[in-house]
């Protein structure tokens, strides 16, 4: 059974991208959210197994998201994606409990794939 993924970020444009992406290695979309808030929801909703979480949220970042994501008894891998650099956010990213980050610029079936078999 394919590992099921909820995507969130603001711009449907990158959601519609990145269905694409996660499609393509195998994975089965449930859901899309464009707010921290929502994402928080329908986590609790769906209860997929990966979040692919963009930083810049409008109402909370992403990090605090993955956070909060982190602390669920079956919390689901959390891959962060940004316009930005990892770096940006400095030691945060390896704190917030997220798998890891994937700038947007290099999101790919290859590197989504390559990320999750680690």
């Amino acid at each position: 059974m394919p590992k099921r993924v909820l995507i969130v970020d603001d711009h449907q444009n990158f959601r519609e991208l990145a269905r694409r992406l996660v499609e393509a290695v195998g994975l089965d979309v449930v859901g899309e959210a464009s707010s921290g808030a929502q994402a928080l929801l329908e986590e609790r909703r769906l209860r997929p197994d990966i979040v692919l979480l963009d930083i810049q949220l409008p109402d909370f970042d992403g990090l605090t998201v993955a956070s909060s994501l982190s602390l669920l008894p079956a919390a689901p891998a959390v891959v962060l994606v940004s316009t930005r650099d990892a770096s940006d956010y400095g030691p945060r990213v390896r704190q917030c409990g997220a798998l890891g980050f994937i700038s947007k610029a290099e999101l790919s079936a290859a590197s989504l794939a390559a990320m999750l078999s680690e």
